[in-house]
């Protein structure tokens, strides 16, 4: 089985006291059986603790928050199981995260998930980090077609290959949507036919209308709202300009969700969400490293706020093609 990590894999250390955020904030933490079984048993005032603070929710044991915070996380930044028992008695999702793994039977990838202020600046601070490649015995026999697989692994790359060229960044994000629908194409069965920038970008500029910021906007405030500051950043958005790490952020959400498509075979709405996100990004202003992470953590860490994204790509009026355009091009016109 070939493994595939990202270059920033291995690099990343959690800052801790440092942080600027927390993952021990906002989020209730669902606890794998595994350690929810050894945090019932514990002895001591630790096992105490925990017993008081694990509940059930819809068949899956939860760490509720307390104070907008997990009841584990202490003034120094530290999780308590952690200082007390070391590392390994953190449950999955503790020892795991910011650590992505997309394991696809006969291939793993494994990367870093944009909603940690760390990762986020390793990920948005620097060119994209090569992929580097492996290989273990083990692994599975795919669930999927591999001539699909093949597609979408070829077209990823022609995807962010585009997204590393010298060329203002709303005409590489305009590119990425317009090959988006060449790359559905291949993965339908037509044939793979040489992509012609210059022909697709006047294409673009033809076809785009002025989008409505109010509007795009409005759609984030009627997901699920993890922070109330994150509502008030979308009722005052800052509008800033585009900025290179944009076009890495483009980068990592074609990374992370491309390949994703051998499973329902809708790769257009994955590229218009990693364009969405783009502009959400900068609408919001700021400093684009704070809001991709702050945009991650509302947006990426809520299966159901994806998911609410992927299908607006098709109904909602402000996420149409041409508005979408609109948008991306609305200082050139």
């Amino acid at each position: 089985m070939k493994i595939y990590k990202s270059a920033l894999f291995d690099q990343f250390q959690c800052i801790a006291s440092a942080c600027p955020d927390s993952c021990c904030k906002e989020w209730s933490v669902t606890v794998d059986p595994r350690s929810a079984a050894m945090y019932q048993q514990m002895e001591g005032p630790l096992g105490d603790r925990l017993r008081q603070v694990l509940t059930e929710e819809d068949g899956d044991i939860i760490m509720t928050i307390e104070n907008g915070r997990c009841p584990m996380w202490c003034q120094d930044g530290l999780c308590r199981i952690q200082a007390e028992l070391g590392h390994d008695a953190l449950c999955k999702i503790c020892q795991e995260f910011p650590r992505l793994t997309h394991d696809y039977g006969d291939f793993v990838e494994y990367g870093l998930e944009l909603s940690c202020p760390e990762a986020a600046n390793m990920i948005l601070s620097c060119p994209a980090a090569p992929m580097v490649e492996t290989e273990v015995d083990g692994g599975e026999a795919p669930q999927y077609d591999t001539w699909d697989m093949q597609v979408l692994l070829r077209t990823r790359q022609e995807a962010l290959t585009l997204l590393t060229e010298d060329q203002p960044i709303q005409e590489a994000l305009a590119l990425l949507l317009l090959f988006g629908y060449e790359a559905q194409s291949q993965l339908d069965g037509g044939g793979a036919v040489p992509f012609d920038k210059k022909a697709a970008l006047q294409d673009a500029r033809n076809f785009a209308k002025k989008g409505d910021t109010t509007d795009f906007l409005n759609f984030f405030k009627e997901l699920e709202i993890l922070d109330p500051n994150w509502l008030k950043r979308l009722e005052t958005p800052q509008f800033g300009p585009w900025d290179v790490r944009h076009l890495r952020l483009a980068s990592y959400f074609v990374e992370r969700y491309w390949l994703q498509a051998v499973s329902d075979f809708d790769l257009v709405a994955r590229v218009k969400f990693a364009i969405i996100s783009c502009l959400a990004v900068k609408f919001l202003g700021g400093d684009p490293l704070q809001a991709a992470q702050r945009y991650s953590k509302e947006i990426e860490n809520d299966p159901e706020n994806v998911e609410a994204i992927l299908d607006g790509a098709y109904t909602y009026p402000a996420f149409t093609d041409d508005q979408l355009l609109g948008l991306l091009f609305q200082e050139d016109r």
